[in-house]
């Protein structure tokens, strides 16, 4: 489960240690944990770091498949946290120590930036090799926060991208050795704590205004689930 901690301007949210999926248990505790940074005092940014080798493998299929009727409430839910994440008033950056995979890469985007482990972990956008079409809502946040050539690649082949490889494609700011993500991505993160959050999440939110609208409209991004409430 996720779990917060802060040293000085930067608070330091841990994933987790295992695969890090979304279920109802994790995503309100990693709201939970987004309550307690915006309620925070004075300057202060916020790092998204995880351990061992995955830093989100996304949604929690097993999860769903148990729980169908209760899968578009869920699915709003996951929509509503990363669109709360892209529009954060608080810096945001990514520590990727490992594999960032499906709706884990899309958290990753909608945070601010990305600092990735350059030899090992790979982002990837699985969704067309499982055959999970992208809901609306995940493709407009995904084409708002990648360039179209590499929303296009990412989205169409499921390409994984190592570290340089995402760093090159702009999909990561920086590709670093692995005992420097998170130092890397905590100095980031203080650098960017004086920023006023009122007027930081005003801009997130005109920047991302059509994005934003889309992944938070619960019947275009309804499943396909003839079970599902």
């Amino acid at each position: 489960m996720p779990a917060l901690e802060r040293d000085g301007k930067v608070f330091v949210l841990n994933l987790g240690d295992g695969e890090n999926r979304f279920n109802p248990d994790w995503v309100g505790s990693f709201n939970d944990a987004l309550d307690l940074v915006e309620q925070g005092e004075g300057p202060k940014a916020l790092v998204l770091s995880a351990e061992g080798k995955i830093w989100s493998n996304g949604l929690d299929l097993e999860w769903f498949a148990a729980n169908l009727q209760k899968a578009n409430d869920f699915n709003a839910d996951v929509h509503a946290m990363l669109a709360r994440v892209l529009e954060f008033g608080v810096p945001t950056v990514c520590a990727i120590q490992g594999h960032c995979f499906a709706a884990g890469a899309m958290l990753a985007l909608a945070a601010d930036e990305r600092i990735m482990r350059e030899d090992r972990g790979f982002f990837c956008l699985p969704e067309v090799d499982i055959r999970i079409p992208f809901t609306p809502g995940m493709t407009a946040m995904l084409l708002a926060r990648m360039s179209p050539q590499t929303a296009h690649e990412a989205m169409t082949t499921g390409r994984r991208y190592g570290g340089p490889d995402a760093a090159a494609a702009g999909i990561v700011e920086q590709a670093v050795a692995e005992d420097q993500v998170l130092p890397a991505a905590v100095a980031r993160a203080e650098a960017l704590s004086d920023k006023d959050p009122a007027t930081l999440a005003t801009i997130k939110s005109r920047m991302y205004e059509d994005a934003l609208k889309t992944m938070r409209d619960r019947e275009i991004n309804k499943l396909p689930i003839p079970d599902a409430a």
